[in-house]
């Protein structure tokens, strides 16, 4: 099965903020730093307000909600 449908939405949102909920219930909140055919990079912050990268499989993403401003 192609992602290209998902590929191009989350290229549309590239710099934005975005949450992304994943097939096994997992939420990321963050803003998208790069996209391929295959993933989505996410830099996200934790508790401590340190950033790190989330890298989620195009495959394994069940929504995106989008937080435009």
């Amino acid at each position: 099965m192609s992602y290209q449908h998902v590929e191009n939405l989350l290229i549309r949102y590239r710099g934005d903020a975005v949450d992304i909920k994943t097939m096994s219930g997992g939420v990321y909140e963050g803003s998208i730093t790069d996209v391929t055919n295959d993933y989505v990079a996410l830099k996200v912050r934790d508790a401590n307000g340190e950033e790190d990268v989330v890298v989620i499989l195009l495959h394994a993403i069940e929504s995106v909600l989008a937080k435009r401003s």
